[in-house]
């Protein structure tokens, strides 16, 4: 597997060519909310770009169904920024991958839900019942595995199934899964329909919950850093917009419902945002050691990761560190 990953790297190709006029930066994501930032990112970016100020890249959000098709891109360099799994950069770069995470990308936003009518009232009543997760390197498993934890349960004690997020709700639905532990909009989603109601949410329990982190090619890094930085003030401020007021929430909603971000119903994405309205939260985007130390530990104790990676090998402080700030005016 590290030779294949290693064959990966030359095949790298800079988005951003000396010489010509610049091109947008492509920043892959997933259509969840905890993206969120990204869309806003974005549309503020262009705003900024047509009143003539600030750096002259914009940024353009491309639109995947998975993880594993993210991490293929970001790993051959057909992308060079993207949203990913904080645990999976921690593996990728334990492979030699060359990426750092750079920022956070939000807070919370992970749930378990089970069927509005089931008799499922505490974690415990789960015992021997089937839960869907997106992935195993999917910090949603990792809550699975907490709230396992706390009611004195182990893996063992349940059936695990991987499973598409989209497909969950339905999969809740006809009853073929007892319960499903994902990102939102897809517990919004079944809620709102009325069939399916939160068991656990990371709100509750598991308050300094982190799981996508804007991560970038340490070849961005080297040869465009000011793209980098101006990237990271969008994402970071994009944050800070979100939570300072519903206005900013629902105008957030309509960019992320369009067709060339997440294509979604605005009105599941407005029901994540007001129930409650820290269901997801953006704006506590600092990278704390102690926090992925924590993160690295539960993911070892789960056999995600083989053994520990250094904190410096996979995340860049100083675009952080060295914040400017940018309006948000999308």
């Amino acid at each position: 597997m590290r030779a294949a990953l290693a064959a990966a790297l030359p095949l790298a190709v800079p988005s951003l060519a000396h010489g010509r006029a610049p091109a947008p930066l492509v920043v892959g994501g997933l259509p969840v909310t905890c993206n969120l930032t990204l869309p806003v990112t974005c549309m503020a970016k262009a705003a900024s770009l047509r009143q003539g100020g600030g750096q002259p890249v914009g940024f353009e959000y491309a639109k995947y169904s998975g993880w594993a098709e993210i991490k293929e891109s970001l790993m051959t360099g057909r992308i060079q920024a993207a949203y990913m799994l904080a645990p999976l950069v921690m593996d990728l770069v334990d492979y030699r991958i060359p990426l750092k995470i750079v920022s956070l990308g939000h807070r919370s936003g992970a749930v378990i839900m089970v069927h509005a009518n089931s008799a499922y009232r505490k974690f415990s009543d789960l015992r021997g019942k089937l839960i869907a997760i997106p992935s195993r390197f999917a910090v949603d498993y990792l809550f699975l595995r907490k709230m396992l934890a706390s009611a004195g349960m182990t893996a063992k004690d349940i059936e695990i199934i991987e499973m598409p997020p989209p497909d969950m709700p339905a999969a809740l639905y006809t009853r073929t899964i007892d319960a499903y532990c994902t990102g939102e909009p897809f517990g919004a989603a079944a809620q709102r329909a009325g069939y399916a109601r939160p068991l656990a949410m990371t709100r509750d329990q598991w308050r300094n919950y982190i799981c996508c982190v804007l991560t970038v090619r340490e070849d961005l890094i080297r040869d465009h850093r000011p793209v980098v930085q101006d990237l990271v003030n969008y994402v970071q401020a994009a944050g800070s917009w979100l939570d300072a007021g519903a206005a900013n929430r629902d105008k957030a909603v309509r960019i992320a419902a369009r067709r060339e971000f997440f294509n979604q119903d605005p009105k599941i994405l407005r029901f994540v945002m007001d129930n409650p309205e820290d269901r997801v939260t953006y704006g506590d985007l600092r990278m704390l050691r102690a926090e992925f130390d924590d993160l690295m530990k539960l993911s070892l104790e789960a056999r995600t990761l083989k053994r520990p990676v250094a904190f410096e090998r996979y995340v860049d402080e100083s675009f952080v560190k060295n914040l400017k700030p940018v309006a948000i005016a999308p």
